[in-house]
């Protein structure tokens, strides 16, 4: 028997407005704002131009000649949203513009200070954040047609082309793929509170089907994006400056603080949308993985990480399939769980051949010149990848329920 949980909350807790989270898109930021108001032109005017510059080691001398800009005429909270997403992605191209071997240590005042207010406004942290280069970071070619590959388009980008273009999209898809999944998990903590079975496999069954689909979505990445870029070019400015060999003191945001700071890289495991489906669940990770996926919530929208804690706290869906004799949900839970396990599966496989594979190739391909800070088997957020996963995976295997128990 599962431990019992935090004294329940109720159900209209778990509204998705309440939390931000929409029907239609999921965690996914509705209709992303493009253009910032004139009076942040310098920031957009280098954002716009974010890959020659980097390209053309040209983007560092750009920042120190920035203005400070008073971050009040952020009006809303989608011009707040799009101003960490830009003061992120400049930040990132700053800090890695001359590779692994000579990061930027210290971030001019011109660009750390409004950072840094932006985020606290967010309740972000002043690094680029998944909430930053996928939930805000889309936009439709076409606002009539459909949220599909061909019809979306990066807001900022970085040096990666066509691989880096897909490696966003694909992602905002697979968190569009996770929405009505979303919706179905508090359908389903409802029903639980209601005792209505009926209602619960109706939920059930959505959730599995939303993973799946999830699974399905994430395999469009071989498709469009090359191991190799991926590897040597887009990894580079996710890289964060907690856990990284590259940058073992942090950066110093000057202005702000006079030592310096430590923030995770961007990672998958800043998504919403799987510690979602675990916490429904009741799918319980290890100490060591699970210190590293609540640590990532830290990187999360408040309002998303709220929706986390308080499915938490809603009833306990394992001890109710346990417990009410409803063979049909126990079958029904036990194939959300397997979905998730598939779905863990195949990520494994897309980072061995996305980081481990792709660092094997480049090390033999060019040793001379890889960073000696670079290491295959870590992730963006900083984790030994694989392990990590491995772990995760192991744990999600183990939550599913014995029909006989």
């Amino acid at each position: 028997m599962e431990p019992q949980r935090p004294s329940l909350k109720p159900v209209t807790s778990l509204s998705l407005r309440r939390y931000h989270i929409s029907e239609e898109y999921g965690f996914l930021l509705q209709s992303p704002l493009k253009e910032l108001p004139d009076h942040y032109r310098p920031w957009m005017e280098i954002a716009n131009k974010l890959p020659h510059l980097i390209e053309s080691h040209q983007l560092q001398a750009h920042v120190y000649k920035m203005p400070l800009l008073d971050c009040s005429f952020l009006k809303g909270h989608r011009e707040q949203r799009l101003a960490h997403l830009v003061l992120a992605a400049i930040t990132m191209g700053f800090v890695w513009q001359e590779g692994e071997t000579q990061p930027q240590k210290v971030l001019p005042r011109t660009l750390a200070i409004p950072f840094v207010e932006v985020s606290r406004n967010l309740g972000l942290p002043p690094i680029l954040v998944h909430s930053d280069l996928v939930l805000t970071n889309w936009t439709k070619r076409n606002p009539e047609g459909f949220l599909e590959l061909g019809n979306l388009e990066t807001i900022v980008s970085f040096p990666g082309g066509e691989s880096l273009r897909a490696f966003i999209l694909v992602t905002v898809l697979v968190e569009k793929a996770a929405a009505p999944g979303i919706k179905a998990l508090v359908q389903g903590v409802e029903a639980v509170l209601q005792h209505s079975q009926d209602t619960l496999l109706q939920a059930l069954q959505q959730v599995r089907l939303s993973i799946q689909d999830i699974t399905r979505t994430l395999a469009q990445m071989h498709d469009y994006v090359d191991p190799d870029i991926f590897y040597t070019v887009i990894r580079l400015f996710l890289s964060g400056w907690k856990d990284n060999p590259a940058m073992p003191l942090g950066l110093v945001y000057e202005g702000v603080a006079t030592e310096p700071l430590r923030y995770s890289g961007g990672s998958a495991a800043q998504s919403s949308v799987l510690p979602a489906f675990d916490e429904f669940l009741g799918i319980r990770h290890c100490k060591g993985s699970v210190g590293f996926l609540h640590r990532m919530r830290d990187y999360m929208p408040p309002s998303h990480k709220a929706f986390l804690e308080d499915l938490h706290s809603a009833p306990s869906l394992r001890d109710y399939v346990l417990t009410s004799g409803a063979g049909c949900c126990l079958m029904a839970y036990n194939q959300c769980v397997e979905a998730l396990v598939e779905l863990r599966s195949y990520h494994i496989n897309m980072v061995a051949r996305y980081i481990i594979s792709a660092a094997a190739k480049a090390r033999s391909r060019m040793p001379s010149q890889l960073s000696p800070h670079a290491s295959e088997d870590r992730g963006t957020g900083g984790t030994a990848v694989l392990s990590f996963l491995k772990s995760v995976r192991e744990k999600t295997v183990a939550a599913i329920l014995d029909p006989c128990a």
